[in-house]
Order: structure tokens, then sequence, then C-alpha cells
């Protein structure tokens, strides 16, 4: 049976009023449109770049061949849908869809099973008890099922209304400054700096921060001269720890991106393989000596790059800086302070993976609390507010791919205070080896 467009259009605002729907401002109003071109009869000449424009705000340059967000957010509402009849719907008259590869909404009435419109069957007194009736432990089995389901229910709805703080989280800003990696439906990986430990067996674990390659530690003078003193132990390669500012950055990712509809992986440095930075989109925590030839076998010419002494500019022109240098604490100078106070600089860089597909974005510092002041300033609402106004071209687009300069003070290895100090759009497409990803077709 068909809906009347009445029914259909209650049926709509009913969707769009939705616990499910609520926080989901885009799908609210791809819906929104789609629907109202679907009962005006006007949604068989829907053309993609027509929803882009007039749905989801594109601009007029808007090219759909380059830029798959239509397609993207008509899947992520068909799977909206898909969650809304599943419970908040299940008993609603009309039912919803968007067929596969089209823009028309269709709408129909639930069909009632036969069964439900014929009166229940009563036995006279004298035959009921000849009918074969549930044993009491058959009873008391469905009863614990009946209440496990309903305990289940409550549960769910308790987590769905105790996460919409975190749902909320998501401002215009933030979701402009994460939208290469929101729009794609590769998979996620938040990769965390693990630096190499040095273990002598039986005598602890040793750190030098410039030896990250084991070969480098096995032709190392220092090194030796350590296991000769310690009575040449065997040396092992450990990854089994990270810095406070690391771990506190990780989790702050995975609070913004656990309600994103997006496959999350966290895996230490070391583990990170050239199949997942194909595959995958990869966020970097840390400095970059701890996670090796990968940063470095990428395609596109860095303008800056993170080194022991600070952040250098390769490309500074006249006047301008070529090196910022980080302001923390000598431990070796008995001179300084215990307490861990200072001024650092962080640097984030957005780059193409190998061949230009997919996105490998860097949070890196020379120390901790650098690291993590560079993620909260893409997952707090009023950093990110500052940095897309930072980082607009004057077509009022944000570049795809750039890099960042931050300074951050800190104090207690806890950021006090981030500003901005500089940024650069890199073009990947200058470098040989890039190519442009393939554009996804409507799921």
């Amino acid at each position: 049976m068909v809906a009347q467009e009445d029914d259909t259009s209650a049926q709509v605002e009913r969707i769009l009023n939705s616990t499910t729907f609520r926080n989901a401002e885009i799908l609210r109003r791809l819906l929104r449109f789609l629907a109202e071109k679907s009962i005006a009869g006007e949604a068989d000449g829907l053309k993609e770049y027509i929803v882009g424009v007039d749905a989801l705000g594109k601009p007029i340059s808007y090219d759909p061949r380059q830029d798959s967000v239509v397609r993207i957010q008509i899947g992520r509402l068909r799977h909206k849908l898909a969650d809304y009849y599943k419970f908040e719907g299940k008993d609603d008259p009309i039912l919803l869809d968007i067929p596969k590869g089209h823009f028309k909404i269709t709408w129909e009435l639930r069909q009632v099973p036969a069964n439900e419109s014929v009166a229940p069957l009563t036995l006279p007194p004298e035959t009921r008890t000849q009918v074969p009736g549930w044993t009491k432990a058959q009873r008391i089995v469905v009863a614990a099922l009946v209440l496990w389901g309903l305990l289940a229910t409550a549960l769910w709805l308790q987590q769905y209304q105790e996460a919409a703080p975190l749902r909320e989280a998501w401002t215009p800003e933030l979701r402009e400054l994460w939208a290469p990696i929101l729009e794609s439906n590769r998979p996620l990986v938040v990769a965390v700096a693990a630096p190499m430990l040095i273990g002598f067996q039986g005598s602890g674990f040793f750190r030098v921060k410039s030896l990250n390659r084991w070969e480098d530690v096995l032709a190392s003078p220092k090194i030796q001269a350590v296991r000769k003193s310690l009575n040449n132990p065997v040396m092992l390669q450990r990854y089994d720890f990270t810095g406070v500012g690391e771990m506190n950055a990780a989790l702050k990712l995975d609070s913004l991106f656990k309600f994103s509809g997006l496959s999350i992986a966290t895996v230490r440095s070391n583990q990170v393989s050239w199949q997942q930075l194909v595959d995958d989109n990869v966020l970097f925590v840390g400095a970059p000596r701890a996670f090796g030839d990968p940063l470095h076998k990428l395609p596109v010419d860095l303008d800056f790059v993170l080194q022991e002494d600070g952040i250098h500019d390769l490309k500074a022109l006249a006047g301008q800086p070529s090196r910022y240098a980080d302001d923390y604490p000598s431990i070796g100078n008995t001179a300084v302070s215990m307490q861990d106070d200072g001024e650092i600089y962080a640097l984030v860089s957005r780059m193409p993976g190998p061949l230009g597909l997919g996105d490998v974005q860097m949070f890196s510092s020379n120390y901790s609390p650098g690291t993590l002041g560079a993620v909260q300033s893409f997952t707090h609402p009023a950093f990110a507010h500052e940095l897309v106004t930072r980082l607009k071209k004057p077509s009022g687009r944000l570049p795809r791919y750039f890099q960042l300069v931050l300074h951050v003070k800190y104090r207690d290895a806890v950021p006090t205070g981030i500003s901005y100090v500089t940024h650069r759009e890199l073009r990947p497409e200058q470098t040989p080896g890039y190519i442009a990803e393939k554009k996804e077709p409507i799921r």
C-alpha cells in the first residue's frame, strides 16, 4: 500500500525530531531536502551537483568528480534510517527508504501480518485443559529472556543518552577541520609513539633519543661501552612505554571519533604497516623519530621538519625564522628548577598516503606536552574555530594538505596555552609519484 503525501510528510517530521537524528544536522538537512523533492515529484531529475549545492551547502564551484561528499552522506543517511527503524521507529506506520544508486526517497505503509488482524481463539472451559501448555520451567526461561531484553534495551538507551555530549562535540568547525577523514570510508588508525628501549638482560633498559634503529644501536660505541660495563649481557629491543602526553592525546582522539561511524584502531608506532598506510587513514601521535621510514617515503615535499633542536623551516623567506627552538628545561643542568615548565613548539602535518591514497596526519613535538597541545588544538571547539579561520584560503576553503606550527606553553607537563604561529599549504601534485585518489560510487 502507498502512503498519502500528508502522512508521509508527518513521518519525515517524526524522523527529523527523533533521538537518532537529533545531533546529525547534515543528515537532517539532506533528508528534508530529498523528502521535499520526492513528495513534489521532482526527485527523478536530481543530480549529484544539485544535492551538493542545495542540500549540503557546497560552493557553486563544487565538482562531484573531485569530491564524493554527496555519495558518502547518502550512504550514511541510508544507514541512519535503518538504525531509526530498528529502534525508535520499529512501530511507525510508514517506512521510508532510499534505493541504492538513487536520490529519490520511497515510502510505503507498513504491512500488518495477517495473524495480527484475527481475534484470539478462546476455548470453552471444558476443553482448555486439553491444550498442552508450557511447563513452569519454560515459563521461567521465557520470563528471564524478556527481562534480559528489557534490561539490555534500558542500558543501551542510558549509554546513548550519556553519549550525547560527545556527539554534540562535533561543531561545524571541527567537522570542517576533519572533513577529509570524516568523508572517507577508510578505517582510521591512531598510531601512538612508542620509542625503542634497549634492554640489557638482567640489568634493565636504556634509552638514547638519537638511536631509533636496531642497526644503529649495534653500531653505537656508547651502547657497546654500557654493555661491556655490564659484563656483555644479551641485548633486546622493546617498545613498552609511551609518554603521558601521547597517551592523553590518543584518548582525546578516541573520544572525538567515537561516534563518527568510522572503524578505529589504536596501535603503537612500530606496528604500523605499509598496508595500513595504503588502505587506511592514519593519525601519528608523537615525535617522528619513533615512526621510522614511513614518514620519509610519503609522496609530498615538506616545508617544515622536526629535528632534535626544534622545527626547521626549509623554505623560510628573508626575514622569517628558519628554526623554532624549544625552551625546555635540561635535566642535566642542576641550576634549572625541578619544575617542569617551559615553552615548546609542535608541528601538525596533514599529508597524502602512499601514491596519494588516503590521508596521513602527524601530531608531533620533541616533548610530550607539545604533542598533547597539538591534538588539543584539533579536538577542542574553541581551538578548532581559530584554526579554521587561520587555515582558510581566499576561496573560503581549507587546504587539503598542510603543515601547521603551534606554540605551546606548559606547566608540570600540562599545556596551559596554545597559539598559532604559521602554516603552509602542501601541494603533493607537484611531487613525482603522486596520483589522485579515485572517488567511490554511491552505495
